[in-house]
């Protein structure tokens, strides 16, 4: 992988956890560098991105300052979900991060061909979220 891919990935990833940039505006950055997926692991905190080519670029994330819940409670998932949708009052993403773990989140993967992303729990129950139109 490139230094200038591997700066896009870093970027997104930062922009994610800082705030100032959202997921569609990070969606369109890292498909416009050529990649095709990317995946959050809560347990590990890592973010690993992948090429086309099989390639991937796995960084450290922030990891949720709270354990991940043993029940995935795919409803709370997807209220955190159309919060940060919608970007409510006090939005952050290490919020939705925290509150997904306690959901029972343990990470997600996102298809940019696939306009969907994935949240799966400790025992890979799943809810798929599909890219609004």
């Amino acid at each position: 992988m490139n230094e200038h891919k591997r700066s896009v990935a870093k970027a997104c990833l930062d922009g994610a956890e800082t705030n100032s940039m959202s997921f569609p505006e990070i969606v369109g950055t890292l498909m416009q560098a050529g990649f095709e997926s990317y995946a959050i692991d809560f347990r590990r905190a890592t973010a690993t991105y992948y090429l086309p080519d099989g390639d991937s670029l796995e960084l450290p994330a922030h990891k949720p300052d709270v354990p991940i819940a043993a029940a995935f409670d795919a409803s709370a998932v997807q209220a955190a979900i159309r919060e940060a949708q919608q970007l409510v009052a006090g939005y952050t993403y290490k919020g939705f991060c925290r509150k997904v773990a306690a959901a029972g989140c343990a990470g997600y993967i996102v298809s940019f061909s696939g306009r969907r992303a994935l949240y799966f729990g400790r025992t890979a129950e799943t809810h798929v979220e599909r890219f609004p139109d």
